[in-house]
């Protein structure tokens, strides 16, 4: 009788560590999910600074930046457009780039066709934040130069920003900018990109 009420003793023992180690273990995975997380917030606020950093730093005569941001403002208008082209039905809703990505957090719909769009372009999210951090950074200062008056100041853009921008992701960024323009300038009408530009940019100078 006392081996069975022992034996029952130490069972109730077992049972209670075995609860023990299962709470300790779902603490440690939540602890460990949130630590995460929290990783990631901090790398990714340190990509964002770094980013900033390197926007703000940017050593370029004003003629070159007047350049990079003419191309910049073109993609931003392109996938503007091209987002309303696929949702006709919210052109009224989406006036700017950044309604649509301010709405494509909550809106699946606007979110698949935004990526849809990323990748008809060759984008990915981070080109997008490298180029509105540009945008937003010099857009008061900068001026708009038609293709033809920046080819006629300069001959190579690619070679420029890969010399003088040395931060990766806003590297990596601009060159797609120049990319997406350069290939798809052919199918585009001139006085529909100009029509955009006016819509963007108050003052636009050739």
């Amino acid at each position: 009788m006392g081996l069975l009420f022992w034996e029952d003793g130490v069972e109730h023992k077992l049972q209670a560590l075995e609860a023990q180690f299962k709470e300790l273990d779902f603490t440690k995975d939540n602890l460990t999910q949130k630590f995460e997380h929290h990783s990631k917030s901090l790398a990714n606020q340190a990509a964002q600074d770094e980013l900033w950093t390197a926007v703000l730093s940017l050593k370029f005569t004003s003629m070159e930046l007047n350049i990079l941001y003419s191309y910049v403002t073109e993609v931003l208008i392109r996938l503007h457009t091209r987002v309303l082209e696929k949702l006709p039905d919210l052109v009224r809703g989406l006036p700017t780039l950044a309604s649509i990505l301010r709405q494509k957090v909550k809106n699946k719909c606007i979110r698949v066709v935004w990526e849809s769009v990323l990748e008809e372009y060759g984008l990915q999210e981070g080109d997008i934040t490298a180029l509105c951090t540009f945008f937003v950074a010099h857009g008061n200062k900068a001026e708009y130069y038609i293709a033809k008056v920046r080819q006629m100041y300069l001959r190579d853009v690619n070679f420029m920003i890969t010399n003088m921008v040395k931060n990766q992701a806003l590297q990596d960024g601009l060159l797609k900018a120049v990319q997406v323009i350069e290939k798809g300038k052919a199918g585009r009408a001139p006085e529909e990109q100009t029509s955009s530009l006016k819509q963007l940019v108050p003052s636009v100078k050739s």
